[in-house]
C-alpha cells in the first residue's frame, strides 16, 4: 500500500494489529508514543522503505494488471540443471522474474531454496500454470501471496501469454479430445 510518509506507513501497519515493531523515523516517538527498540539501522541514505503487511491466510486481492506474486520454492535435489527445470516453468509460460535468490536449507550440503516474485497474479493464466508446473516438479512450494505492486508498473505480456491465450489452447486441447482435431 502507497503511503505519504515513512511514519504514516508505519501509523498504518501499527492499526489495530497486535504488530510488535516497525521500521520508521525517529520522530514517530513523538507522533505515536511508542519506544524506540534500536536505532541508526540504515545504511544507505537514499533507501527507499517499503512495508508490507503480513497474515495468515485469507482470500488473495483481486487482481489489478499490476501485480505481483510471491513464493519460496526448493530443488528437488542437487542434479545437474535443476535450477534451469525450475526457471523453465517461468520462462516457457512468459513470466518474467522480478526476484531471485537463492537461500541454503540447512538439512543437508548443496539443497537450496529460492525465494522468487513474479510478474503477475496467481489468477492470470500463465502464472497459474507455472505454478502448477513448478508444484509438479518441486517437493516444496510456498506461496506466500499474489498483491498490487507498490510502483503500480504493469509489465507487458506478449499476445501468446494473455489469459484469452491460454483459454483457447485449452479449449483446441478438448476439441482434440472430442475427436475435432480439425478445429483451429
Amino acid at each position: 500500500m502507497p503511503s505519504a510518509s515513512n511514519v504514516k506507513a508505519a501509523q498504518e501497519a501499527l492499526g489495530d494489529d497486535p504488530v510488535h515493531a516497525a521500521l520508521a523515523p525517529s520522530s514517530i516517538v513523538d507522533r505515536l508514543g511508542v519506544a524506540v527498540l534500536a536505532d541508526e539501522v540504515g545504511d544507505n541514505p537514499r533507501a527507499e522503505t517499503r512495508f508490507v503487511l503480513v497474515r495468515l491466510g485469507g482470500a488473495v486481492p483481486e487482481r489489478t494488471g499490476a501485480d505481483k506474486t510471491s513464493i519460496i520454492a526448493e530443488l528437488p535435489d542437487d542434479g545437474p540443471g535443476r535450477l534451469l527445470e525450475m526457471l523453465e516453468q517461468f520462462a516457457t509460460r512468459g513470466v518474467n522474474m522480478s526476484l531471485l535468490e537463492s537461500r541454503p536449507i540447512g538439512d543437508a550440503m548443496g539443497r537450496y531454496r529460492f525465494v522468487i516474485d513474479l510478474d503477475g497474479h496467481i489468477h492470470d493464466e500463465r502464472v497459474a500454470d507455472a505454478l502448477m508446473g513448478l508444484r509438479r516438479f518441486s517437493p516444496n512450494v510456498i506461496f506466500l501471496g499474489s498483491y498490487p505492486r507498490a510502483n503500480g508498473h504493469r509489465p507487458q505480456v506478449s499476445d501468446k501469454y494473455t489469459d484469452q491465450a491460454f483459454v483457447d489452447a485449452r479449449a483446441w486441447l478438448a476439441a482434440v479430445a472430442e475427436g475435432h482435431a480439425d478445429l483451429p
